[in-house]
């Protein structure tokens, strides 16, 4: 693992987006002070989730965003993405490559990405934790780091080492531990609160249930009172009811008879309404036809006035036309300013020339520069190796000397130790044969649990890896068919047209005749699309129409809306104008026939709008004003050569520079025509020279039938016969691709030119080769023929892979199933092994601990031997070191000192460079001085020949409207004479429309008199049944009163007591006998069943009535009756039951909590132990290389409680006896700050470390000592250094520079130096 690639994109002083590509080694980050160096590793820091807005040397975290300069302005949001190299799976995550991005907007938000998916800095800390990495980035040792270590406590030193050892995640689970402990303790108490309230309340709750099971009695008695008293009211007044029914009958009778009389009276009534009803309807229409006639005399009044109006207006005088300047001065204007721009382009060569000899003298002054410089690095580094020698040997001297006599006391600690732990060794070894004995039988049940469960887990792993599989084939689809779609929206954009054809495709329900683009309408044999859309040129792009009218129609709809031009594909073109040649093209400048190209924009010519329809501009041979724009002399005379004869018209294109046909032609329009591509003659419909002309004439001597068709030479195809289209389109195509050829490659296509001229050849790569014009190179942008093609392409294909995707969804959904399953069972068999292990861990624990015992006083006292002995060694070994380095020290300080080098020869190199760049910057300035005038000139003359070519045009255009006006005046004259006599017949339809409307009104005036009559006899008879109505009604009142009052008592029973009238009487009516009432609280009835108190008595209306008035009386006797009492009694009940065993399971799961607590606290205190001796033997190893004849080493403050203890430094450079480090020097305390990170970092590594200008305050002896760790640590790390020692530059494997110009942004440059 190491990083890869770090990008920034508005992080501080860097602006734009800048990319610094990382490699395995050293890679040194240069510059001067202020250039944002130390930028790049608050980038590191930062996009790994730093947090603290301090850290990033800010005040706020919005200010990593770039702020802006004098020259640019502040950016929005800055941007940071590291790309780790993944590959050995370092990061436990399923990529090769991890890019880690993070975004801050300047509104304060932040955004966190993992390979492009969104996540959350908790998922980036943890990520990055378990390789090493931790939050507090211990890897990235910043200008600041030094000094942190330097003033930590020994708690903070602490938590350096446990962050290299990945601590902090077991503090993490610990920390989340205690957090629950704290929130189950305060609902452990409520739980506890709750539960003595509830049974507080349930004695009290018990009473009040007692009182309601005694009110339930007496309201039981209560209410079959008032049930049987309520039946009794209830039958009586159903018997009043039916006596009122019988009177109400008889007056119905007599209202019946009367509302048949007043029944006949109102049909006679409704069928005059209806007469006159029908008649409105015509007298409306009547009116309705006299308005409209009266309208429409108005409106073709209106319209003779307009047409009359417009016919003065097209006939009065047009206003006077301006001209602009004469087309041939413009002309000779641009002569002259070519010959000025020739002239200062011969200058530019020569200023170009001096340059070169400048750049090159230069190169020669930097290469001695950088030759002399390198001699003299090599002989100060010489004399700086010799001090350094000295110093080393001095410093070896003292620590050979100072390691004898520690060895010699490590062997008299190790002989004592040794004795005592063979004695514990041997009594624990005593203890441990006792209880062997009884745990001998304790192993035999586990075998088969064993295989069951080993079997289970094999299932669950083939399982796991079936449905890892499915997901990976899911996921691989559903990623391709995004790709895919994404492709598919990306050319289905490239169809849209941004021309005027969009404009027309928009318009196509208002124009007729336009058919659709042509790449929609086309079907190319697959495999040549890209031939046919070089054949086809523009024309693919075009849009189909019907009909030439249509063309035009589309193009004065582009003119008017000013919407852009378009190319238009016709579908039936006119027929040929006699005497002209069509033979699959034109006569030289005309354009095609079945292309048209409309809606010039200001500022364009004919010329180049031919051009944008795939028609070539004039050729080396042809006369530039007569192939220009067709309106010069030769163009005129090969427009109207059609009626000359082939002598005519052979010399009019040998004046024009066009070839002439190799034989002779007869016949009105005997010249070959020239198609549009200017591909020389070509034969219709690829007929051979020599075949007849349909339009007339002939073309050579041998005459053969025009309906069939050459074959094509080769064995090739003709374009023609590749593509399908609508029949009213495709002779419109034929006619495009006549003569066109489809080969292979290039050189097929020049035998097929060669071996017939009049054919044109397209390759398969697009390529396109004629006898006089050719067209090719590399590929440019596809035509919308090839975008179609591409696009039903990709949706074929998405529709295979929808149905892939359904069909491993399934598959992945039948994987999870049995993964389910199998886990399932694995989870049982595991769930049995565990109880088990439960079982036998008690009784085998007090065996594993002195078995552990024993091996570990026996280990220790073999231990102890071998470390006397190795002691014994060392003594021997540091005695004979010292006594070598003594003499070796002696010998080098006898030895002559050498001399500082002279400098002369480089300060002279130095100056001579200078002055070679300032001339080489001065010719530089008069070489831009001349491209910018030759820029200056570079398109003035195009731009003169373009304003000819648009003057011309138009005069051309202002002879086309004055002949428009002409046209409108005579229309227009027409109009008003047709509406003159459509005026006459309308006013003899008004008179008509006028007599009808009369008509009308008069019948309808005799049936509305009608009407009123039968009305008055209707009111009468009505006057009669509303009396009788009235009688019935007061009789019906009368009923109702007494049905209410029934609905009243049954609503009553329904309501208070529930109980439906029909059982109402039925159970409790007076002829039921009433059964004996429920005993009484206390009461004991009789065991006699033929006792008066157990038999039913008679309903006595009296006897009831005083029954519920003692019942009544008890119940008010009760006082307040809690009616819920019961049903609270039990929900309590269930309650308390329910809290007393949550209580049980928070209890327990506090249990569980304290062992996980204990189980974190043993694995940092293990971690912790093993990090803190690794650490310790690495920093004393450092430091006595760092200080030679020095001693450092690390102690704890508190040994025997390693969950708690601190780490204290201490720290004896050589010759002083201080060990605390507030009393050594600046660059003693920052050398043992270096010591104690480099020993962290040795003993837990890390795969990368950022260092930023961590040697800046060390001589260069301390130096060189630093960077000789730095490549120790390169064996195991990446490193990345900030520094302005040439030292350390020297020894990086690649090389950073940053600096910062005027504009206030950091850029850089690179160089790899191995």
């Amino acid at each position: 693992m190491h990083l890869k690639a770090l990008t920034l994109r508005g992080f501080k002083s860097f602006a734009s987006a800048t990319t610094l590509r990382f490699e395995p080694g050293i890679t040194c980050v240069v510059g001067p002070n202020g250039s944002g160096k130390s930028n790049v590793v608050d980038a590191l820091s930062w996009v790994m989730g730093e947090q603290g807005a301090k850290s990033l040397r800010g005040g706020k975290m919005e200010d990593v965003i770039f702020a802006g300069t004098t020259g640019r302005p502040p950016l929005g949001r800055a941007e940071v993405s590291l790309t780790i190299d993944n590959s050995d799976r370092a990061l436990p995550i399923e990529y090769a490559e991890v890019t880690i991005t993070r975004t801050m907007f300047r509104n304060g938000g932040s955004e966190y990405r993992i390979n492009g998916d969104t996540c959350r800095l908790l998922d980036i800390q943890e990520l990055l934790s378990d390789s090493g990495i931790g939050r507090e980035m211990h890897v990235i040792v910043g200008q600041g780091r030094l000094d942190s270590v330097l003033h930590a406590d020994p708690m903070g030193r602490r938590a350096f080492i446990e962050e290299a050892a990945g601590v902090l995640k077991h503090r993490k689970r610990k920390e989340k531990a205690l957090r629950k402990l704290e929130a189950m303790k305060a609902n452990l108490a409520r739980v506890q609160d709750l539960t003595d309230e509830l049974r507080r309340q349930l004695k009290p709750l018990g009473r009040q249930a007692a009182v309601a099971r005694r009110a339930a009695v007496i309201q039981a008695d209560l209410r079959d009172a008032r049930l049987r008293l309520l039946a009794d009211d209830l039958v009586r007044l159903r018997q009043a009811l039916g006596a009122e029914i019988a009177d109400e009958a008889a007056l119905k009778e007599r209202k019946d008879t009367a509302e048949r009389e007043l029944r006949q009276a109102l049909q006679r009534e409704a069928q005059l309404e209806d007469e006159v009803r029908r008649l409105a309807p015509r007298l409306q229409r009547a009116q309705q036809t006299f308005y409209e006639l009266s309208q429409l005399a108005e409106r073709v009044r209106g319209t003779v006035s307009l047409a009359e109006a417009r016919v003065r207006s097209a006939t009065s005088a047009p206003p006077e036309e301006r001209r602009g300047r004469d087309p041939e001065d413009l002309e000779r204007e641009a002569a002259r300013v070519r010959e000025q721009e020739a002239e200062l382009e011969a200058a530019l060569e020569a200023a170009r020339h001096a340059l070169d000899d400048t750049v090159a003298h230069r190169a020669e002054l930097e290469s001695a520069l950088t030759a002399e410089e390198r001699r003299l690095k090599d002989v100060a580094r010489a004399i700086a190796d010799r001090r350094e020698g000295l110093a080393r040997l001095s410093g070896k001297v003292g620590a050979a000397r100072s390691r004898a006599a520690s060895a010699q006391a490590e062997i008299d600690r190790l002989a004592a130790g040794r004795d005592e732990a063979q004695e514990r060794a041997v009594h624990a070894q005593e203890e441990y044969e006792t209880l062997k004995a009884e745990v001998e039988g304790l192993d035999a049940d586990d075998a088969d649990l064993a295989e069951r469960y080993e079997a289970a887990r094999l299932r669950l792993a083939d399982a796991e890896h079936a449905l890892a599989a499915a997901r990976d084939a899911v996921t691989g689809a559903e990623r391709e068919r995004a790709a895919l779609r994404a492709r598919h929206d990306a050319l289905a954009l490239g169809l849209r047209r941004k021309d005027g054809t969009g404009a027309l495709l928009a318009a196509r329900d208002r124009l007729t005749g336009i058919l659709g683009p042509a790449a929609e309408l086309l079907t190319v044999t697959p495999g040549h699309e890209t031939a046919l859309a070089a054949a086809l040129a523009t024309s693919a792009d075009a849009l189909a129409v019907t009909t030439p009218a249509a063309a035009a129609e589309a193009i004065r709809h582009l003119h008017k809306e000013d919407a852009g031009r378009a190319s238009l594909l016709v579908a039936g073109g006119p027929p040929p104008v006699p005497g002209t040649t069509e033979r699959g093209g034109l006569i030289a400048g005309q354009r095609r026939p079945d292309l048209a190209v409309g809606a010039v924009r200001p500022g364009e010519t004919s010329a180049s709008v031919e051009r944008d329809a795939g028609l070539p501009g004039p050729t080396l041979g042809e006369d530039a004003r007569g192939f220009g724009d067709g309106s010069g002399a030769v163009g005129e005379r090969l427009a109207a050569g059609g009626g000359r004869s082939a002598e005519s018209s052979a010399s009019v294109e040998r004046a024009a520079g066009v070839p002439a046909p190799a034989s002779g032609a007869a016949g009105d329009g005997g010249s070959a025509g020239w198609d549009a591509g200017g591909f020389g003659d070509g034969p219709q419909d690829g007929l051979p020279v020599g075949s007849s002309d349909p339009v007339g004439g002939s073309v050579g001597t041998a005459p053969a039938d025009p309906r069939t068709p050459a074959p094509a030479p080769g064995g090739h195809s003709f374009a023609a016969d590749l593509v399908r289209a609508p029949v009213e389109l495709m002779g419109a195509v034929r006619r495009l691709l006549r003569g066109v050829v489809v080969v292979g490659t290039l050189e097929e296509a020049e035998g097929v030119v060669y071996a017939r001229p009049e054919l044109v050849a397209v390759t398969a790569e697009g390529d396109l080769l004629g006898a006089h014009f050719a067209q090719g190179g590399s590929a440019g942008a596809p035509s919308l023929l090839e975008v179609q093609a591409s696009v039903d392409e990709a949706a074929g294909a998405l529709t295979e892979l929808a149905v892939r995707c359904e069909e491993l969804a399934r598959a992945h959904e039948e994987a999870a199933g049995t993964r389910a399953e199998v886990a399932a069972l694995v989870e049982e068999v595991g769930e049995r092994r565990r109880a088990a292990d439960r079982e036998k861990s008690h009784v085998a624990q007090q065996l594993g601990r002195l078995a552990g015992q024993a091996r570990g006083a026996a280990g220790e006292a073999e231990r102890s031997v071998a470390a006397a002995a190795r002691a014994q060694e060392a003594l021997e070994r540091a005695v004979a070191e010292a006594e070598e380095l003594a003499e070796r020290l002696a010998v080098a300080e006898e030895m002559p000192a050498e001399e500082e080098p002279d400098t002369s020869v480089r300060d002279r190199l130095s100056a001579d460079g200078a002055n070679a760049r300032q001339t080489e910057m001065e010719a530089r300035l008069q070489v831009r001085t001349h491209e910018e005038r030759v820029k200056g000139l570079a398109g003035r003359a195009d731009s003169l020949d373009r304003a000819a070519r648009a003057e011309r045009e138009a005069r051309a255009r202002a002879e086309r409207r004055r002949a428009r006006l002409r046209h409108e005046a005579a229309v227009a004259g027409a109009v008003a004479d047709g509406a003159r006599q459509l005026l006459a017949h309308i006013e003899v339809s008004l008179a008509r429309s006028r007599r009808e409307r009369d008509a009308a009104e008069a019948a309808k005036g005799v049936r509305e008199r009608e009407l009123s009559d039968a009305r008055g006899t209707g009111r009468e008879l009505k006057a009669e049944l509303d009396k009788l109505t009235d009688s019935v009604h007061r009789g019906e009142v009368l009923g109702a009163e007494k049905r209410l009052r029934i609905e009243q008592l049954e609503a009553r029973a329904l309501d208070e007591l529930g109980v439906e009238p029909e059982g109402l009487v039925a159970e409790y009516g007076p002829l039921q006998p009433v059964p004996p009432s429920l005993p009484a609280d206390g009461e004991e009835l009789p065991e006699d069943p033929g006792h008066p108190r157990n038999q039913p008595r008679p309903f006595h209306r009296a006897e009831q009535e005083k029954r519920l008035k003692a019942a009544e009386r008890a119940y008010q006797q009760l006082g307040k009756v809690n009616p819920l009492a019961l049903e609270e009694f039990a929900a309590l009940e269930e309650r308390h039951k329910f809290l007393s065993e949550q209580l049980e399971d928070l209890k327990k799961t506090r249990t569980d909590l304290l062992r996980v607590v204990k189980e974190v606290d043993e694995r940092v205190e293990q971690v912790f132990t093993e990090a803190f001796r690794d650490t310790a033997r690495e920093f004393e190893g450092v430091f006595s290389r760092l200080f030679p004849g020095g001693e450092g080493r690390l102690v704890l403050t508190d040994p025997d409680d390693m969950l708690a203890t601190g780490v204290d430094v201490e720290a004896r450079p050589p010759g002083k006896k201080v060990k605390r480090l507030s009393l050594l020097s600046g660059g003693e305390r920052s050398l043992t700050a270096v010591a104690m990170l480099v020993a962290i970092f040795k003993a837990r590594p890390s795969p990368f470390y950022v260092m930023d200008e961590v040697e800046a305050a060390l001589d260069d002896t301390n130096l060189q000592r630093l960077i000789g760790i730095m490549r120790e640590l390169q064996e195991s790390s990446q490193l990345v250094v900030i520094t302005h020692q040439k030292r350390t530059m020297e020894v990086a494997d690649a090389l950073y520079g940053v600096s910062m110009q005027g504009d206030g942004v950091s850029k850089v440059i690179s160089q790899r130096l191995r």
